[in-house]
């Protein structure tokens, strides 16, 4: 399977009530808290653009923070609608498998 082929998702869904998980085509599936989502969202909001510096504040983000909406942007990344009102940030899926909980802990 070529590497690009591995970075698209086959089905993305909520894990629970508020958790991401996305189904990837390699056989893969990552869960993702919602909030820590939503604290790595990449929009220029959220992260400054010109120093790659985070300028959200993590305690304006609530615990129970959730996804309403999500939607695909072309064929290379998702855009969430949070629940705290928050909808501008665009997540690629490279940066998604990257961030993958479970990936993180094997050092993958």
């Amino acid at each position: 399977m070529a590497e690009r082929d591995v970075l698209v998702p086959r089905e993305i869904g909520r894990a629970n009530q508020h958790d991401l998980k996305i189904a990837w085509q390699d056989g893969h599936t990552s869960v993702y808290p919602a909030r820590t989502l939503r604290l790595a969202c990449p929009c220029a909001g959220c992260v400054d653009e010109m120093t790659g510096q985070i300028v959200l504040v993590a305690n304006s983000v609530p615990p129970d923070v959730h996804p309403l909406k999500v939607e695909l942007v072309g064929r290379y990344a998702i855009t969430i609608g949070w629940s705290d009102g928050h909808h501008t940030g665009i997540y690629p899926f490279d940066l998604l498998r990257k961030m993958c909980p479970c990936c993180q802990k094997q050092g993958r």
